[in-house]
């Protein structure tokens, strides 16, 4: 069991620095609901991480989980909802992830997204004006049903 978590945590980490490292893609990822608003779909993801991510989750012990977080926010018209973290599955597609709630969105509900696909340490740009932040910086995204 043990030999299970380390090699998943060793997975979960080298998709992290796959997607930290890479330059190829420029294009920011997109993160929207899908057509019908039952799913949240992440594009523009790096293709190489991509590709790692598909043979990831062809095993049984998948680390796509642990790389969205989406959580249930208060909204203007109804604060006392609190923060909650919607439990759900991430599944990839061929061309982009996609996460399924176990319980559907509810309309007029804000949802903080919180990934670290196509995170990036810094640019070349923040580098010389010495803005780099320490870390991999999460990509967040506030999405009204």
């Amino acid at each position: 069991m043990v030999k299970c978590f380390v090699r998943s945590f060793g997975g979960f980490l080298f998709v992290i620095f796959l997607f930290a490292c890479s330059s190829a893609n420029n294009k920011p990822l997109l993160i929207g609901f899908s057509a019908d608003s039952s799913a949240i779909v992440f594009d523009n993801i790096d293709r190489s991480g991509l590709l790692q991510l598909q043979n990831e989750s062809s095993g049984a012990d998948s680390t796509l989980n642990g790389l969205v977080s989406v959580l249930q926010t208060p909204s203007d018209q109804d604060s006392t909802l609190t923060e909650l973290p919607i439990e759900g599955k991430v599944v990839a597609t061929d061309s982009n992830l996609v996460f399924i709630p176990k319980t559907p969105f509810v309309k007029g509900r804000d949802y903080l997204v919180l990934t670290h696909l196509n995170a990036r340490f810094g640019s070349v740009k923040e580098l010389l004006k010495n803005e780099l932040k320490p870390g991999v910086r999460a990509h967040q995204q506030l999405l009204t049903r």
